[in-house]
């Protein structure tokens, strides 16, 4: 036994000489352990394709007990922990609809508890990929359309995660947005579409301390992006001097050793595949350096000692998989990510003192919906079901009858029967998510993006029969709605709501909740005016614009914007007062509850070029392209009725720079800049310049 031991309370320069001493002692063989998984391809298999088997263990890597050193002990997200009976989350674009840092922070503290609490150190759920299209199958899974708003709902995650000393790690980098064809397709996107829409969300979770990176399978530039010298050497430790570790998406991201390891691949998962002997056998040959594997080896010691020496906030008993303070945190996430796309003739909320009669019809309506099937898929000890939710809430007081709408004259009769009508309409894990082959169909990327036919017949069927019909959307991502949104009063996003979903649906129906989410994607009118996607192609082209940007740019208006939510009050906010200072805009707005009811309202900063006088030692105005507008402050506030608030955002001028590919730099614009401060990207007061 070495007298070179891990413990708790060393400072960064003693762990610094531990691992370095410990790297001096360690052999190539015990060296290449650190850098692979040790996992059998047979568990993966059983966690893959075996779900009812809950009681799954992390996916070790590494560590070394002679030093006291553990390995990573891997456990998937983003919804909560996958494994045991863990507490379900809604999904991240659900949490993303919330527009709540804070409470994703909160919620990124109770899975980091539960993951301690199963014996794991390292959590792999922030998953930041930017929404490219709506028609992705594992759009669930991120936050939303945006880079701004992706990194500050991912940052809150990280931090909260790495509170208790878990491990957070950062995935798909880079551009991965396709399901169907992430193992091969080769995306192709410019340097400044790289730099300002896909890559900065992964830079500020680097900022923000995130303790790993995930490589992604798609291929970027001809390159697979887990062996691409540009995104894990250049891009992310020279431009933005990251000192964690990156390890590979699992089985089938790695294709070749010296590529791996020479791009800064640090950890192979979950089993060696291109590492293990290969990686051995290439170092002693001389193909690979030894000090390349020293390099690898000390960036994965060096982080896991960090977290494992720091001081723990609490004990970790098993009590804490599925707290009552997580579930009720759920439930929160779930009414506080509910968007209210429509509400004509203030249908909603329900008065349970009036109704004594409703229907609750779809095929969804009593399917615990929590998400896809794939590496996400958590199994807490109970779902509640829309149905369930209302029939709890309603007992005693409302009849409440169900009908799963395939058959036309029994959905008539019900809703003809009731007083009001829910309509439960969406998407589940077998239209999108996660593409798991070999188990039927589950997953993928989605083939279109309005309802089922049949589902579609259902709402008109429903809504010509009884006008007092609400329309509760479920799935991970944009749904067009042309065909029927002008024949019903009432639309509700209620997402993939988590194991409190029917709950929080119930409150928020009836106005105990008041729904106060925003879209986090733009819905357009018909996904002919989005980017193309093809979800089986081998190469793509990334372009400039999408989501909210394309449709500003092409002057196009969208079905719902992004940033888009109604409310059962009403606000309004006050012009901007825009204020330049020497590194930054400090911007200003008062926003204020007019309506009756408590309610909380998402207040949106957007900021795009000007016509105002240059900023001092700005640089000639350069003559590129640019979004209208870009978002670039928000917060939630909650105001009781009549009551206001005076809300400053401050954004630093660095926020507002284009990238020059010419020079490798960032540029700010001459003419300074227009400031937007509203409700959604479509509305807003409007300041000329700063």
């Amino acid at each position: 036994m070495s007298s070179t031991q891990l413990r708790k309370g060393m400072s960064p320069s003693e762990i610094d000489a531990f691992v370095g001493s410990v790297i001096g002692q360690l052999s190539l063989r015990e060296k290449v352990a650190q850098m692979t998984g040790s996992s059998s391809l047979l568990k993966l298999a059983a966690d893959t394709y075996l779900y009812r088997h809950y009681n799954r263990t992390p996916y070790p890597a590494g560590g070394i007990p002679r030093f006291g050193v553990p390995p990573l002990l891997f456990s998937d997200g983003p919804r909560g922990v996958v494994m045991s009976r863990s507490t379900c989350f809604p999904v991240s674009m659900a949490r993303g609809a919330s527009w709540d840092p804070g409470l994703e922070h909160r919620i990124g503290e109770a899975i980091g508890r539960e993951v301690r609490a199963l014996g794991g150190n390292f959590f792999g759920g922030v998953c930041i990929n930017l929404l490219r299209h709506p028609a992705w199958g594992r759009a669930q899974e991120t936050y939303g359309e945006d880079p701004f708003h992706l990194a500050a709902m991912g940052t809150a995650l990280v931090r909260g995660v790495q509170r208790h000393n878990v491990m957070a790690c950062a995935k798909h980098f880079a551009c991965n947005s396709i399901e169907n064809a992430r193992l091969k397709v080769d995306v192709r996107a410019d340097e400044r579409t790289l730099r300002e829409v896909y890559l900065p969300h992964f830079r500020a979770c680097v900022d923000a301390g995130v303790a790993s990176v995930m490589g992604a399978y798609n291929r970027l530039r001809g390159e697979y992006c887990c062996e691409s010298p540009y995104l894990l050497t250049r891009v992310l430790r020279e431009d933005w001097g990251f000192q964690g570790f990156v390890m590979s998406d699992f089985v089938f991201a790695l294709h070749d050793t010296l590529a791996a390891v020479s791009a800064g691949l640090d950890v192979e998962m979950p089993s060696p595949r291109v590492y293990g002997g290969r990686l051995m056998e290439a170092v002693r040959s001389g193909r690979v350096a030894r000090g390349v594997v020293d390099e690898s080896v000390r960036r994965i010691l060096r982080t896991v000692a960090r977290f494992a020496a720091a001081e723990d906030p609490q004990a970790y008993p098993r009590g804490l998989v599925c707290h009552p303070e997580h579930v009720a945190l759920a439930r929160e996430a779930a009414e506080k990510s509910m968007v209210l796309l429509k509400n004509d003739g203030n249908l909603l909320p329900l008065d349970r003192r009036e109704i004594r009669t409703l229907a609750v019809i779809g095929r969804l309506a009593d399917f615990p919906n929590l998400g896809d099937h794939g590496s996400s898929w958590v199994h807490p000890p109970y779902a509640v079901t829309p149905l369930a939710g209302l029939r709890e809430y309603l007992a005693g007081s409302v009849e409440v009858r169900c009908a799963g709408g395939s058959d036309r004259h029994r959905t008539q009769a019900l809703a003809a029967w009731a007083d009001a009508v829910v309509v439960v309409a969406g998407c589940d894990h077998a239209d999108e998510g996660e593409n798991i082959q070999g188990r039927g169909k589950v997953g993928g990327d989605r083939d279109t993006l309005s309802l089922r036919p049949e589902e579609i017949r259902m709402i008109r069927t429903v809504s010509a029969e009884n006008k007092a019909c609400a329309v509760v959307l479920v799935g991970g991502s944009a749904v067009t709605m042309e065909e029927w949104r002008q024949s019903v009063p009432a639309i509700l996003m209620a997402w993939y709501g988590g194991m409190e979903g029917g709950t929080a649906l119930a409150r928020t129906l009836f106005g105990e909740a008041n729904p106060g989410g925003k879209l986090p994607f733009t819905i357009p009118r018909s996904a002919e005016e989005l980017p193309f996607f093809d979800k089986n192609a081998e190469a793509i082209d990334y372009g400039y614009y999408h989501g909210y940007t394309l449709l500003e740019k092409k002057n196009l208006e969208p079905a719902f914007p992004f940033g888009f939510g109604l409310s059962y009050t009403s606000f309004a906010c006050g012009p901007p007062v825009v204020e330049e200072q020497a590194d930054r805009l400090k911007v200003s707005a008062e926003v204020k509850n007019t309506g009756p009811r408590v309610g909380d309202e998402v207040v949106q900063v957007y900021v795009g070029p000007g016509r105002a006088p240059a900023r001092r030692g700005a640089v000639d105005r350069p003559a590129v392209d640019r979004p209208v507008k870009l978002l670039r402050g928000f917060r939630r506030v909650h105001l009781e009725p009549g009551e206001s608030s005076e809300l400053t955002f401050e954004i630093p001028y660095d926020a507002l720079a284009w990238y020059d590919p010419d020079r490798g730099t960032w540029r700010q614009d001459e003419s300074g800049y227009a400031v937007s401060v509203g409700t959604s990207s479509r509305a807003g007061s409007f300041s000329p310049g700063a």
